[in-house]
């Protein structure tokens, strides 16, 4: 008979536990009773989050105009007991929970609208309305990721649950108008950040990596006239010569896989008919993964318009409009930040899809060479028009998993 040493044994023994999976952070928080509690009361709190969706929603503001709806923000963030809460010049609002480390987990919600929801915010009969489970009214589509945003952090107070590191909560202005407010955040916190999280919905959707996008107005200037004695050059003449050999600029079909676009969807100019007119102007849309193609996109527009002033005396100026800065981050897919948000939108009944070409606030932070992600959804429907709405049952969802989140990756204990 074969005899075994004690050591031959006790390796024997360890083998099968060490190849037992380990427990995922996910399932370490469900096991906490205050992590189940903060559920839960974020669950019941659906009327109130659905009652402060009215009050913020109903609030007007576009991008550059968001001064009251974050002075409300910074109200409720003060109610609930939120530390240092500040608005800034941007204006952003920012609130935290103090953690132990001097690091911070920064999550972002979007605080502006679109200039289109603030015209039909004051043709509107009175504020949204609560309509079973949905929140009805222009202001609601976009206000929903800062009212779940606070439905998580008022779970936390509540449940007097103690971070690790730094939550901070923070409503960002003109996401709109060039990501302004985020690059003012990002300004502060870079430093101090372990990382950033967009709440762009419940999360179905994941984005790790930001897709570049550069919106241009390129404006035209030639000679005015009637038409009967307006003759040559002419500005729409300049406009259509630029765009159809903008439209034939080849990176798109050279870098398809790296989704490299190009695009002219708007042209304005002239206001009658016997006129030639004085100024117009075009619109610009170039994107990609990549920095080098954005840059060598550009750099060819900037010598097609330089060719045509020279063909036709038509002279052009480039302006920006919204500049969304390209980045990834190596191994930011296998972080444990991405491996739990998966988990978590999981969890809460999402099948998750994963996207390197991130579009929003959290591109600046991944820019700066800052792991970042955006948890998205569909939020509503009808963003944009009179009858813009917001679903209740998104919201709530969307504040179970930033609150999931900053249990686990702020570390509370």
């Amino acid at each position: 008979m074969l005899k075994m040493s004690n050591i031959s044994l006790v390796f024997l023994l360890l083998v099968p536990m060490a190849l037992q999976a380990q427990p995922r952070p996910l399932d370490l928080a469900l096991a906490d009773p205050a992590v189940q509690q903060g559920l839960v009361q974020i669950e019941q709190s659906a009327d109130l989050s659905a009652r402060q969706l009215v009050q913020i929603g109903g609030i007007i503001s576009p991008s550059g105009q968001e001064h009251e709806r974050a002075a409300a923000v910074a109200e409720l963030m003060r109610e609930m007991g939120l530390s240092d809460v500040s608005v800034s010049d941007a204006p952003n609002v920012t609130g935290r929970i103090p953690g132990r480390s001097g690091q911070a987990l920064v999550f972002v919600s979007t605080l502006d609208d679109l200039a289109t929801v603030a015209e039909h915010q004051r043709a509107a009969d009175g504020p949204p309305v609560i309509d079973g489970d949905r929140v009805v009214g222009p202001g609601t589509n976009t206000s929903l990721t800062t009212i779940a945003m606070l439905s998580a952090a008022r779970a936390l107070l509540d449940q007097q649950l103690v971070p690790e590191h730094d939550l901070v909560f923070a409503a960002v202005a003109q996401e709109e108008t060039g990501l302004l407010g985020m690059k003012s955040l990002y300004a502060d916190y870079r430093d101090q950040a372990i990382a950033f999280v967009d709440i762009l919905g419940e999360g179905s959707s994941i984005s790790y990596g930001a897709l570049g996008i550069h919106w241009w107005r390129v404006h035209a200037e030639g000679p005015a006239g009637h038409t009967l004695n307006g003759g040559l050059p002419n500005v729409n003449q300049g406009i259509g010569r630029a765009v159809d050999r903008i439209l034939q600029i080849q990176d798109p079909q050279l870098h398809d896989h790296r989704r490299t676009r190009l695009n002219v969807a708007m042209l304005n100019s002239g206001a009658v008919f016997n006129h030639k007119p004085e100024t117009g102007w075009f619109s610009l849309d170039v994107r990609s993964l990549d920095p080098e193609h954005i840059e060598s996109m550009e750099s060819q527009v900037r010598q097609i318009l330089s060719d045509v002033t020279e063909e036709l005396g038509i002279t052009f100026r480039m302006e920006p409009f919204s500049m969304m800065p390209p980045g990834q981050i190596d191994g930011a897919r296998d972080s444990d930040l991405v491996q739990t948000s998966l988990d978590i939108s999981d969890y809460l009944g999402s099948t998750p899809s994963l996207s390197n070409a991130g579009s929003a606030n959290l591109n600046v932070a991944i820019a700066g060479g800052t792991l970042a992600i955006g948890i998205a959804s569909e939020r509503g429907g009808q963003r944009g028009f009179a009858d813009e709405w917001a679903s209740i049952e998104v919201m709530q969802r969307t504040a179970k998993n930033v609150f999931l989140t900053a249990v686990i990756m702020g570390g509370v204990d």
